[in-house]
């Protein structure tokens, strides 16, 4: 019998999700089929328009009464960050499997209640790294534990936008801690973090720093400024648990940068290198051969990096953002069938969150932050 999926909220990654969850099954053949049952939003008429628009059978202006529908199996949240706790423990006690976008929480003691009710109710969870299943970057996940660059020694990560970098743009919700948490490393730095988790291992301790860019900004309606209170910028010196030392920097101020997320992995052998605004290519280099004929090598992604091939048969011929949601979604269909743990879940997502707040709170305290420490945010 088929899935189905609940759906809340219809923005930019509620649309990235429903097509995902529309087309996984026609891109690998072999997932469990899933029915898009209920979508939920505000005011009900732009749910049900939505509900139209995506596909979805039935639509609600109620997210509780979507989560506790019979025939929702799947709760998918793409709400605003603050809702993720209050819907993902609500689905959970539902007995519903959840796909939940990053960051889980606001707060590191609400994601780790989503992590402790998922393990104890039995159910499947996913969330949002959807950068992380990107065929290049597993491709050079693999070239570094063949050893392809020797022993890796250091890695170098950006991860910048530039949505928040004009002055002048209006207060939201995002500058607020309350309703937004963190600020780039919520938004950003949190993806650069798994990034680095995936080629790198876990993370032993940090030192860093935030900043705020833009002090204040003005209110929508034109009566004066609000502060912003969540970071603009943010920069961490790292140590991971493999004997490894790394620099990871994050900007949402950042002119001209739209989806920067960039890194190096250097090795004893070699390096790899990689840009997310290109990615569908690596470059590796190799200390082999005679040295007036080494350099970088470009590799293109194509049907050699699974599971590239299940959407193209050419290399060369390019994947997209929405393709690494499907990838993502039909790695948690399986995992739902083989009743077993699929990455990242809220277990794994949990541990790249300690680091965002482990960041934060290393620059609050002026001091290195270990992160088998108790952190209390």
């Amino acid at each position: 019998m088929a899935m189905g999926l609940g759906l809340i909220g219809t923005g930019f990654m509620g649309k990235a999700h429903a097509l995902a969850y529309r087309q996984a099954g026609a891109v690998f053949g072999d997932l469990p089929e899933v029915r898009l049952a209920l979508i939920c939003d505000t005011p009900a008429d732009k749910a049900t328009e939505m509900a139209r628009q995506f596909g979805f059978s039935g639509a609600r202006d109620n997210w509780r009464e979507l989560v506790t529908a019979a025939e929702v199996d799947i709760v998918s949240i793409t709400a605003p960050n603050g809702l993720h706790c209050e819907m993902a423990l609500a689905a959970i006690a539902a007995g519903k499997h959840v796909h939940c976008e990053k960051p889980m929480a606001l707060a590191l003691s609400d994601a780790q209640a989503m992590q402790t009710a998922a393990e104890q109710a039995g159910v499947r969870t996913m969330v949002g790294y959807n950068y992380i299943h990107n065929p290049a970057v597993q491709h050079a996940r693999r070239l570094i534990e063949a050893g392809e660059i020797g022993r890796p020694v250091h890695f170098r990560g950006w991860v910048d936008e530039d949505y928040q970098a004009d002055p002048e743009l209006a207060w939201t919700w995002r500058a607020k801690r309350a309703d937004a948490g963190l600020g780039a490393l919520g938004d950003l730095g949190c993806h650069l973090v798994s990034m680095s988790h995936v080629l790198m291992g876990p993370i032993d301790s940090l030192v860093a720093d935030t900043q705020i860019i833009h002090l204040t900004r003005p209110l929508a309606s034109g009566s004066g400024r609000a502060a912003v209170e969540n970071e603009d910028a943010a920069s961490a010196l790292v140590h991971y648990a493999n004997g490894a030392q790394g620099t990871l920097c994050t900007s949402r101020s950042a002119w001209g940068r739209k989806n920067r997320l960039d890194w190096e992995v250097h090795g004893t052998k070699g390096m790899i290198t990689f840009s997310q605004e290109r990615m569908n290519e690596l470059r590796l280099y190799r200390n082999q051969g005679a040295p007036g004929l080494q350099g970088f090598s470009t590799i293109l992604t194509g049907p050699a990096h699974e599971p590239y091939g299940a959407f193209c048969p050419a290399p060369g011929h390019q994947l997209g953002f929405g393709d690494l949601k499907t990838i993502e979604v039909a790695r948690f269909l399986r995992s739902i069938a083989a009743n077993e743990p699929c990455f990242p879940n809220f277990t794994d997502a949990l541990a790249f969150e300690r680091v965002i707040h482990a960041i934060d709170l290393s620059a609050r305290e002026g001091r290195r932050v270990h992160l088998n420490e108790e952190l209390d945010t």
